[in-house]
């Protein structure tokens, strides 16, 4: 599959819809809502069956997605702000969290169910430059050296991940109204 060439069009999201995927445990998408198949521009046929990273946008930094993996792996939930690539080449911009679903006999992680809401303005406009910095680290010296990069930039702001994207996104309120909505409603 050849991956589009990213433009420099954002689709605005509408605040009131949500976008849910479901994929196997290794990342290989099970199923789209009607949402996500019209914000991707791929057809649901298109999308089952493939890499969720026919989305990733080159403008993410491979750090977020490993520490993203990382804790999907471990069956912990993560919230993140992701620049996602549409077929045509647009952009999109969400506030995601992952739940993975866990086989009660086996412990073994079986799929990951994603949850996306449209980013508010603020948390794209302060990550923009963090994941052009992370980018051009990963660039110059690989993910290690972006991965040192990001946690000293979060030790500067006496913060953890999570308290640091919650804060931005506002995940005291709304964001975390949503989500465990969604977590309820796709049980």
């Amino acid at each position: 599959m050849t991956r589009p060439t990213p433009t420099n069009n954002e689709k605005k999201l509408d605040p009131k819809k949500y976008i849910v995927s479901k994929t196997d445990a290794k990342g290989i998408i099970e199923y789209g809502n009607d949402y996500f198949v019209e914000i991707s521009g791929y057809s649901e046929a298109e999308l089952i069956g493939k890499p969720h990273s026919i989305v990733r946008h080159p403008d993410m930094p491979r750090i977020v997605f490993k520490m993203m993996w990382d804790r999907i792996k471990r069956a912990q939930n993560i919230i993140a702000v992701v620049k996602n690539l549409a077929k045509d080449g647009s952009y999109y911009w969400v506030v995601t969290e992952f739940e993975p679903k866990v086989d009660p006999i086996t412990n073994e992680i079986i799929s990951h169910t994603a949850y996306r809401k449209a980013a508010p303005q603020k948390a794209v406009e302060t990550m923009i430059p963090i994941y052009a910095k992370l980018i051009e680290i990963e660039k110059a010296g690989g993910m290690e050296a972006s991965e040192k990069y990001l946690r000293g930039f979060l030790e500067s702001q006496h913060k953890t991940y999570d308290e640091f994207v919650d804060e931005l996104v506002g995940n005291k309120g709304i964001f975390k109204i949503f989500f465990a909505a969604m977590k309820k409603l796709f049980k």
